[in-house]
């Protein structure tokens, strides 16, 4: 008994959004981050409710200084990185590659912001206890993810400057643009809870 073939001839061999296999991919990602993120987040909370004092005595109350303007750096991103998004959709090799750019910079600005936090904002080392130990963490997690799509950005923009440039590199700064999304609107609750959070509970 012959099966009979499925013609996928008509099918586009580049497609954005849903319809590319690699938004798939991404979601799932941004799935197993997310739920990692929150994972330490609820770790935080729970390891709040054998504290008397939190932080606990002898560690000041985390700086604001720095993680408000990485919250304001990441929040602007988002603007440019919409445009990359849009400018990826019409294969606009010239503006993505300066839109990707721009993203860098904002990348690392936002690094420079993280390492200033790092380096006394908490107020503790990683080991300290366990409150250094969860802090340090969530945002080192969530400054992972920022490493890592600042370094994507870099090279999507060299491989559009360079070349050769091929259809699926702009779906590759579609794709990242989904990823930075998740990077800025996670870092609120995560900004929350570190900063904000010690100060009310």
């Amino acid at each position: 008994m012959s099966q009979r073939a499925l013609d996928v001839s008509a099918l586009p061999t580049i497609a954005y959004g849903p319809r590319a296999s690699i938004w798939w991919g991404v979601l799932g990602l941004v799935a197993i981050e997310g739920s990692a993120l929150a994972i330490v987040g609820v770790s935080y909370l729970y390891l709040r409710q054998n504290f008397v004092a939190w932080p606990p005595p002898g560690t000041p109350l985390p700086a604001l200084g720095a993680a408000t303007g990485d919250l304001v750096v990441l929040l602007a991103s988002i603007v440019p990185m919409a445009i990359v998004d849009r400018l990826a959709r019409a294969e606009r090799r010239r503006p993505v590659a300066i839109g990707l750019g721009v993203m860098v910079l904002l990348g690392l600005a936002s690094l420079a912001l993280r390492a200033l936090q790092f380096a006394g904002a908490l107020g503790c080392r990683w080991d300290s206890h366990a409150y250094g130990s969860v802090v340090w963490t969530l945002l080192g997690m969530h400054a992972a993810h920022v490493l890592t799509s600042t370094l994507e950005n870099a090279l999507l923009m060299a491989v559009l400057v360079v070349g050769p440039v091929e259809r699926k590199d702009f779906v590759d700064a579609h794709v990242n643009a989904f990823y930075w999304y998740f990077i800025a609107a996670v870092w609120v609750p995560t900004y929350a809870l570190v900063y904000l959070a010690p100060r009310f509970l």
